[in-house]
């Protein structure tokens, strides 16, 4: 077993670190073991994607103290593609595009990457058709540029396919749900599940609504507000989001 561990961790945007930088997060403290969901809610602006990006190594995010560790080693110390290797995986809210380089490039470059050699060609290609398969996407879009062009939908549902093709140990998935149709969500959704039924991979799923919590379920829900987990529980405190929504939470937090 795993374990992801974030300790007082305080990150600051802007002015190079200096005096003039913004503290966002002011002391987060959360741990994700292999095979369990958490889910992070929150209202807009709380700082739930700075976490995401905090944890995956974004250089506009500066972190000023705290501590975050993947089986005891130093997150913070480790470059962008160290933290990949050693099994972190984001998928970002906003997916770039990358053009010049085609989705099938990309995933066999990055496997290969992370594991320190090509897979298998012939094994490779099966499981990425059968990933775009149950994923809905069109293999003609293995020969197109990543992201160009492609809808919110299909940006994501690419998101997806590369978190199973690239398998790592814990995954932030910061706002998978956004933008994203009935159908959509579903699809994604079922990815996501697939995903957990056949792996031990630890999960923080990073949402404002309850919606994607209806197919993903969590064991774990934890409230975000102004920079810090105000309230944690089970999945019936996001029945409570759903009902009675932040209000008393932010309330909380600004007295």
């Amino acid at each position: 077993m795993s374990t992801l561990e974030i300790l007082d961790l305080h990150v600051s945007v802007g002015g190079d670190g200096g005096e003039d930088a913004k503290e966002i997060l002011r002391g987060v403290n959360l741990t994700v073991a292999s095979g369990e969901t958490h889910a992070l809610m929150g209202p807009n602006g709380s700082g739930k994607s700075t976490l995401a990006y905090a944890i995956a190594g974004h250089p506009k995010y500066t972190v000023t103290s705290g501590t975050v560790t993947l089986d005891g080693e130093d997150v913070l110390s480790m470059s962008v593609d160290e933290r990949a290797r050693a099994g972190l995986f984001l998928a970002m809210q906003y997916p770039v595009e990358v053009p010049g380089v085609t989705v099938s490039n990309f995933l066999r470059t990055a496997k290969t990457a992370i594991d320190g050699k090509a897979p298998n060609l012939r094994q490779w290609l099966k499981d990425v058709r059968g990933a775009m398969s149950d994923l809905k996407i069109d293999p003609a879009f293995a020969e197109r540029n990543v992201n160009e062009g492609f809808s919110g939908g299909e940006k994501k549902r690419h998101e997806i396919l590369q978190l199973e093709l690239l398998g790592p140990r814990f995954a932030v998935l910061d706002e998978t749900d956004s933008g994203l149709d009935v159908d959509a969500l579903k699809i994604v959704s079922e990815g996501v599940n697939r995903i957990r039924e056949n792996t031990d991979l630890g999960i923080l799923l990073i949402t404002h609504y309850t919606r994607i919590l209806r197919y993903i379920k969590p064991q774990f829900v934890h409230v975000f507000v102004d920079g810090r987990i105000v309230e944690e529980g089970g999945p019936e405190l996001a029945d409570e989001l759903e009902e009675h929504g932040y209000d008393r939470f932010v309330t909380a937090a600004a007295s």
